[in-house]
């Protein structure tokens, strides 16, 4: 999964395609698990462990999306699975958290679906699929940076232009990476949250052409270079204060992005010795992500709880999307 810095709602359409947009992101050690057996006859059965969800069905199904599990009914048919199989999914963070839970599931699915069929995809061609299944053929609103983000891993500046999606990996010192991953900080809001009604408003406001959030999503872009640029010149305070305009700027897309349970925390956090930080996803719940000052970080992580939020630990993950196989006698 991911944490996204900056950027965020520009890989929405259709302003990634009228304007071009660009996100800074990185993934950490929150997986999402994807586990397919092969079998011998046309069943498919498909066990999610978050869901706590069993379904079945079978290759020459019409692959209804009625809500249970629509994604992997959609990547069932766009990969053109032919043969039956048990799939198990377990991911390490709640849908709606914020993360990228839903498209790094998808990207699992691809990569699992990849292997078995002997499909010969690049990084491109899996987040490319990803977001088609996704998006489109799944129907569910959002943007573009979270497949790109689960297939190549890693720190990450992707540009949107137009149809072409452009990823550049970050040459980021290890000194700033040590100090980096020291002084964020995750805080689990205590709820998760559908993206959609967000992402509607967004997109609704964007094409009336509202000047409040179209100057909102301009400023957004320009943010994403500048949180870049900070990150690579190891310009922690400046880091962290582009982080606070950025979830200042990101709370003008929609009313539904913040409530004030949310603006509390934020707040104590801000109060206790955080610089910056901004929700992670679409809004309305998940996860804070908070730069702290480095003797502070203890102090906003004991208020935090005080109040309600629930610290969660990570570290960098440089690896994208990976799979492999076992034989089990």
């Amino acid at each position: 999964m991911r944490i996204s810095f900056g950027g965020g709602g520009t890989d929405v359409s259709p302003y990634m395609e009228e304007k071009g947009g660009a996100t800074l992101s990185t993934t950490i050690d929150k997986y999402t698990y994807c586990t397919l057996m092969a079998r011998s006859d046309n069943a498919i059965n498909v066990k999610s462990l978050d869901y706590d969800t069993l379904i079945k069905y079978d290759t020459n199904s019409e692959f209804l999306y009625d809500g249970k599990l629509d994604l992997v009914k959609a990547t069932t048919k766009v990969m053109e699975v032919k043969s039956g199989f048990d799939l198990f999914l377990h991911s390490d963070a709640p849908p709606g958290s914020g993360l990228g839970t839903s498209s790094t599931l998808v990207v699992a699915l691809v990569g699992a679906y990849m292997r078995w069929l002997r499909l010969p995809l690049s990084n491109y061609d899996i987040a490319e699929l990803a977001y088609r299944i996704e998006r489109q053929d799944a129907g569910i609103k959002g943007g573009k940076q979270d497949q790109y983000a689960a297939t190549f891993g890693g720190f990450n500046f992707i540009e949107f232009l137009g149809e072409t999606t452009v990823v550049n990996p970050l040459r980021i010192k290890r000194s700033t990476l040590n100090e980096l991953e020291y002084r964020l900080m995750l805080c689990y809001t205590g709820k998760t949250r559908p993206s959609a009604g967000i992402i509607d408003d967004q997109v609704s406001s964007y094409i009336q052409a509202e000047e409040t959030v179209v100057q909102a999503l301009d400023r957004t872009k320009e943010l994403a270079f500048e949180i870049k640029n900070a990150l690579l010149l190891g310009k922690f305070n400046e880091f962290g204060l582009l982080l606070h305009e950025a979830w200042c700027t990101k709370k003008r897309f929609s009313i539904k992005i913040t409530d004030p349970g949310i603006d509390e925390l934020y707040e104590v956090a801000r109060r206790s010795g955080a610089i910056g930080g901004k929700l992670l996803g679409a809004g309305g719940g998940g996860y804070l992500l908070l730069l702290c000052q480095f003797d502070k970080r203890h102090i906003v992580a004991e208020n935090l709880e005080r109040v309600g939020g629930k610290i969660v630990n990570f570290t960098f993950e440089f690896q994208g999307m990976q799979s492999w196989e076992i034989n089990e006698s």
